[in-house]
């Protein structure tokens, strides 16, 4: 695209001809065309539901009913739900800024049950001499064992603990975009429909469905 090929100019003028091309603000650029966002019925959200498998059901329930980005809803952590006020609060969402949703009411007593499920394993964990979730350094540094408590641990963890690379400490993260994406694509298959559904699809019918 005529963007691409923009970027690539820049990038040549600056890493191979030392040349760096500040003030390109009278460049005229390509306009990228607006695109009517494809929503979801009620009806094709039950559907759709109907054929996702109990583990996936509830991400994908959440992602539909309170409409938080993949991956915000992915690093949502315990003490993020707030089951008193029906919120859930979205931590370093865009803008790198913080901010709260709604929790539907038929979502409160699922992610309950779900979240005695996921503390039965973080204890688990614990008493084989785990437990612990990623934190921010500097967090790490001055609380050092917050990170083997319960309400930092990660509301959708994976099912096998891993090492992180990054520290190299064995740890259980929380599940990556492609689990959900993959169970996703095998629903909407399954239930038929004809539109290009996606995970985002369903912030978009979200907040339509919110009007």
């Amino acid at each position: 695209t005529q963007n691409q090929a923009f970027s690539a100019l820049l990038l040549h003028c600056r890493e191979v001809l030392g040349v760096n091309l500040t003030d390109m603000g009278r460049n005229v650029r390509a306009k990228r065309g607006r695109r009517i966002p494809v929503v979801l019925s009620v009806d094709e959200v039950s559907v759709l539901l109907d054929e996702l498998q109990p583990r996936h059901r509830l991400m994908i329930e959440l992602l539909y009913g309170a409409g938080p980005r993949l991956m915000e809803l992915l690093r949502l952590r315990v003490k993020d739900t707030d089951f008193g006020n029906g919120v859930l609060v979205v931590r370093r969402g865009k803008g790198d800024r913080d901010r709260t949703t709604v929790l539907p009411h038929s979502l409160v007593e699922p992610l309950r049950v779900h979240h005695e499920t996921v503390k039965e394993i973080h204890e688990a964990d614990l008493l084989e001499g785990h437990g612990e979730v990623y934190l921010p350094g500097a967090l790490v540094r001055k609380y050092p064992n917050t990170a083997y408590e319960w309400q930092w641990q990660w509301v959708f963890p994976t099912q096998n603990l891993s090492v992180d690379p990054r520290t190299k400490r064995v740890r259980r993260h929380h599940l990556q975009p492609r689990y959900v994406q993959k169970a996703m694509k095998q629903a909407v298959k399954q239930a038929g429909l004809v539109k290009h559904v996606s995970v985002h699809t369903l912030r978009h019918t979200f907040a339509t469905h919110l009007l």
